[in-house]
């Protein structure tokens, strides 16, 4: 799967997804990002499912969201390029627009997020489930695990955990057990 994310980082197609590792060569110059994202496996009806429920998982609350990560690239760019889980996302994406259109009427680009959010908290949460909604909840926990992978390897992402390794020192930092420069206090390594 990190192998995958390595790759994905030279894929000049994502508008808003940046890998976390990702970097320029000052010898080749970084091509423009594109202005949209053009989806590689989902039509536009099912990635703007994607890009509104990954929204509601990860949602801008004063921070960065799942949207401003772009997750919803992420997520289009490892189903296109994985055929083992191609299907249970376009069938999960069917299954929450009926759900929806079941429940309110409307398919669930067309409904309020009040009741997006309804729907999405009946699939996570265990005391609200139904025996009836299986595929649901397996979709909602696979759509939620590439949420979460995809907003935690983006630079945005890293950056909300206030990661090191995006930091640049000019200086390697001082060891902050200055009287045991040895590290005699810290336990010893177990393997």
């Amino acid at each position: 799967m990190l192998a995958k994310v390595a790759a994905m980082s030279q894929f000049g197609g994502f508008s808003r997804w940046i890998c976390a590792a990702e970097h320029a060569h000052t010898e080749n110059a970084p091509k423009p990002r594109p202005a949209t994202y053009t989806p590689q496996f989902f039509t536009p009806a099912e990635y703007k499912i994607i890009d509104q429920s990954t929204e509601l998982i990860i949602p801008n609350d004063g921070t960065p969201g799942a949207r401003d990560a772009g997750v919803s690239e992420f997520i289009d760019f490892m189903v296109a390029h994985d055929d083992d889980i191609q299907y249970r996302f376009r069938t999960g994406v069917a299954w929450l627009d009926a759900f929806a259109t079941e429940n309110y009427g409307s398919g669930f680009s067309d409904i309020s997020t009040a009741q997006q959010q309804a729907l999405l908290r009946r699939l996570a949460y265990r005391d609200q489930q139904f025996p009836t909604e299986i595929q649901g909840q397996e979709f909602f926990k696979l759509l939620r695990e590439y949420t979460v992978m995809g907003y935690y390897t983006s630079r945005i992402g890293l950056e909300q955990l206030d990661y090191p390794g995006l930091k640049l020192y000019s200086a390697s930092p001082e060891c902050p057990h200055k009287d045991d420069p040895e590290h005699r206090h810290l336990a010893p390594p177990r393997f």
